[in-house]
C-alpha cells in the first residue's frame, strides 16, 4: 500500500500550522491505484511521529470534503424539500423522481469507499506507529478515534442510501474488489448500524482533541476544533438509528452541556443553548423585528438575525451555534460545489426549493401575527428574478463576490445546535419524555416547566423552570431575583422561540404526534443542510410505515404536476426501493 503525500508538501510540515493548511490542499493521503513515483513517500517514511500522524488525519478530511455535494444532493433531492430546475441535468431528475440509473454520478458509492479506504490505511499505520512507540497512547487514541468516526459517518451514509453494503475495515488491494460479493459480502443496514455502534462506543476517546493537542490551533482565522467530527453527536445519531433512545439522549446531552463548567458567561449560558440573548443586540440567530410586526424591520444581515447563522464569520457568537462545519476557501482545493448548485446569477442553478417546502413555511404563524415562517422565504431561500433560490450556502460567497467574483468561499454545514436539539428531542420523546421534547421544540425548558407562569422578577421560582430529573433529562432554567437564580439553561428559548413562531403541539401529546411535530420542525429549520432524507428514512423504518416517506415525496412531485407522482409513491411503499443501486462503472 502506497501513501501518497507529496515530498515537497511534507518538507513544509515544519509546524502544525503547515499541517492544518493541508486540510484544504490535500485531496487524499492514500492513492491505491498509482505506481509509486520518485517524489512520493512510502508509509514507513511518513508515519514517523505525531506530526506525520496529524498530516494523515488532515489528508483524510481533505478527501472527505469531496463528499459534500453528493451528501447534500442525496439527502435533499431524494426527499421532499428540494427539487429540480429548468437547468437540472438528467441525473438530478432521476434522483428527484426515484428512477436512478447505475451511471448516475451522484449515486456512485465509489467516492464513499475511497474515503473509507484512506481511513483504513491510516488506522492500520496508526496501529503500527503505536506498536513502534512513535507516539503516545493518548496521541494514538485521539487520532484513531477521529479517523474511525469519519469512517463510521461515511458508512452510516452508505447504509442510509444503499441499504446493504460491504463493511470493510482493513485496506484492500483495489476498490474494484468492493463490488465482489464473494470477497466482501454486503450486510443489511440494521447489521451495519449494530457494527458502527459497537465500534464507536468502544473507542477510548470521545472528545474532539484535548486542549493541549497539536491539532487544536487557529489557522487563517479558522479555529480547528470545529473542523473535526463531534464524536458524541455521531454516536448519538447511531444510537438513535438503533433505537437506543436513552443512550442517544445521553450522548447528545453531553454535547449540550459541553460548556456548562466554563468561567466565560457567553460560553456557559449560550453555547448550544439556543439562547435568546445571542450577540450584542440580542438578535443574533433569532427571527426578530425592530418594530413589532413591521415586516420591513426584520433583522436580516450577515451579523444579525437568523440569517447570521450561515453568514457570519467564525467568531465567538458563531462558536455558540456551530458544532461541525468545514469551510471552502478559494485559496485551497477542493472548490466550493454549492455556488454552481444553487446560485442563479453566478452558478448553474441546478436545484431549488420545492413547492411543498414553500407551502410548509407559508403554513406557519409568527407570534407577532405575521403569517409565515421567516426562516423560509426571508432566510433559507429568496426569490431572484421570479425564481426561488436556496440561500444558506450563498451568503458568505455574496459577501466577497462583489469585490472578487472568483472568490467562492462558503461552508459545508454538518452539525449545529438546532440539529442537536431536534435529535435530542426525538430521542427524549421516544424515551417517554414528551414534556422535555415539547419544551426543546417550542420555547425552552423554562417555559414548559413553569405551569403557574411565575415571573422571576417578583416571584420565587425555586421549584419551577427545571425538570427535577436525572441525567440526561436534568435541566435547570431558573431565572429569578427573589431569590436570585441564573441557572445554566435560563437563556434557552427553544427552537420555535428562536424562530418567533407560535407553539406547536401541546404538553400531553402522545409519542407519534410529538414526533411528527419534531420532524416537521426539522424540515422548517434544517432544510437543505443534508438531513431530510435520513430523517424520513429513520422515522419510517422505526414506525414500520413506508407511507410516512412515500407520501411526502408524492406531495412534492404532485405539486409540480409530475404525472408519475402516484407511481413513485407506489414504488416507495416498498422499502427496498428506497435504496440506490450499489454499483459503478
Amino acid at each position: 500500500m502506497i501513501t501518497t503525500i507529496n515530498t515537497k508538501t511534507t518538507k513544509r510540515i515544519l509546524s502544525i500550522v503547515s499541517v492544518m493548511v493541508l486540510l484544504f490542499s490535500l485531496g487524499s493521503c492514500s492513492d491505491y491505484l498509482d505506481v509509486e513515483p520518485e517524489d512520493r513517500l512510502s508509509g514507513d517514511q511518513v508515519y514517523r511521529n505525531v506530526y506525520d500522524a496529524d498530516a494523515a488525519v488532515i489528508g483524510i478530511y481533505g478527501k472527505f470534503m469531496g463528499l459534500a455535494e453528493q451528501h447534500v444532493i442525496l439527502n435533499e433531492m431524494r426527499a421532499d424539500l428540494m427539487t429540480i430546475t429548468r437547468n437540472s441535468n438528467p441525473y438530478l431528475k432521476e434522483l428527484s423522481q426515484h428512477n436512478v440509473s447505475v451511471d448516475n454520478p451522484y449515486a456512485n458509492p465509489k467516492l464513499f469507499y475511497e474515503v473509507i479506504q484512506n481511513c483504513n490505511d491510516v488506522l492500520k499505520n496508526f496501529d503500527i506507529m503505536l506498536a513502534e512507540k512513535k507516539f503516545t497512547q493518548s496521541q494514538y487514541d485521539q487520532r484513531y478515534a477521529d479517523v474511525g468516526c469519519i469512517r463510521s459517518w461515511v458508512y452510516l451514509q452508505l447504509g442510509i442510501h444503499f441499504g446493504s453494503v460491504p463493511y470493510i475495515t482493513e485496506p484492500i488491494a483495489t476498490l474494484e474488489d468492493v463490488k465482489n460479493m464473494s470477497k466482501y459480502p454486503r450486510i443489511p443496514f440494521t447489521e451495519l448500524v449494530d457494527k458502527l455502534v459497537t465500534f464507536t462506543e468502544g473507542l477510548n476517546y470521545k472528545e474532539i482533541y484535548d486542549a493541549q493537542s497539536s491539532m487544536l490551533i487557529t489557522v487563517d482565522g479558522y479555529y480547528t476544533k470545529k473542523l473535526f467530527i463531534n464524536k458524541e453527536c455521531l454516536i448519538g445519531d447511531l444510537q438513535l438509528w438503533k433505537g437506543n433512545y436513552l443512550a442517544a439522549a445521553s450522548h447528545y446531552k453531553k454535547v449540550l452541556e459541553s460548556a456548562s463548567l466554563s468561567a466565560n458567561d457567553t460560553e456557559k449560558y449560550e453555547s448550544y443553548r439556543l439562547s435568546l440573548f445571542a450577540g450584542s443586540g440580542n438578535v443574533d440567530f433569532l427571527v426578530r423585528y425592530a418594530l413589532g410586526s413591521d415586516v420591513g424591520s426584520l433583522y436580516n444581515t450577515d451579523t444579525q438575525g437568523w440569517r447570521s447563522i450561515f453568514a457570519r464569520s467564525r467568531d465567538v457568537v458563531w462558536n455558540t451555534e456551530w458544532i461541525w462545519s468545514l469551510p471552502f476557501d478559494s485559496k485551497f482545493a477542493p472548490a466550493n460545489p454549492f455556488i454552481d448548485l444553487f446560485s442563479k446569477n453566478s452558478g448553474k442553478y441546478l436545484a431549488k426549493p420545492s413547492q411543498s417546502s414553500i407551502d410548509l413555511w407559508n403554513s406557519q404563524m409568527q407570534r407577532n401575527g405575521i403569517p409565515y415562517d421567516a426562516r423560509g422565504t426571508k432566510f433559507t431561500y429568496n426569490m431572484v428574478g421570479g425564481d426561488p433560490v436556496i440561500m444558506k450556502y450563498l451568503y458568505k460567497y455574496q459577501a466577497v463576490s462583489a469585490a472578487d467574483p472568483f472568490k467562492k468561499d462558503g461552508d459545508w454545514f454538518l452539525y449545529r445546535a438546532e440539529k442537536l436539539h431536534l435529535r435530542y428531542a426525538e430521542a427524549a420523546n421516544r424515551d417517554n419524555h414528551q414534556k422535555i421534547a415539547f419544551g426543546i421544540l417550542n420555547f425552552g425548558i423554562g417555559s414548559a416547566y413553569n405551569p403557574l407562569a411565575l415571573d422571576g422578577s417578583k416571584d420565587d421560582v425555586t421549584n419551577a423552570m427545571r425538570t427535577f430529573e436525572a441525567f440526561p433529562y436534568d435541566f435547570d432554567a431558573r431565572s429569578g431575583d427573589y431569590p436570585r437564580y441564573r441557572d445554566n439553561w435560563y437563556r434557552g428559548g427553544g427552537i420555535r422561540g428562536r424562530g418567533n413562531l407560535v407553539v406547536a403541539g401541546a404538553i400531553g401529546d402522545n409519542v407519534i404526534t410529538t414526533e411528527d411535530n419534531i420532524i416537521r420542525e426539522a424540515a422548517l429549520d434544517l432544510a437543505y443542510e443534508g438531513s431530510r432524507w435520513e430523517d424520513l428514512v429513520r422515522v419510517a423504518l422505526r414506525r414500520n410505515d413506508p407511507s410516512f416517506l412515500a407520501d411526502k415525496v408524492y406531495e412534492k412531485l404532485s405539486k409540480e404536476g409530475n404525472s408519475n407522482a402516484g407511481a413513485v409513491r407506489s414504488k416507495l411503499l416498498n422499502v427496498n426501493n428506497w435504496y440506490l443501486p450499489f454499483d459503478w462503472k
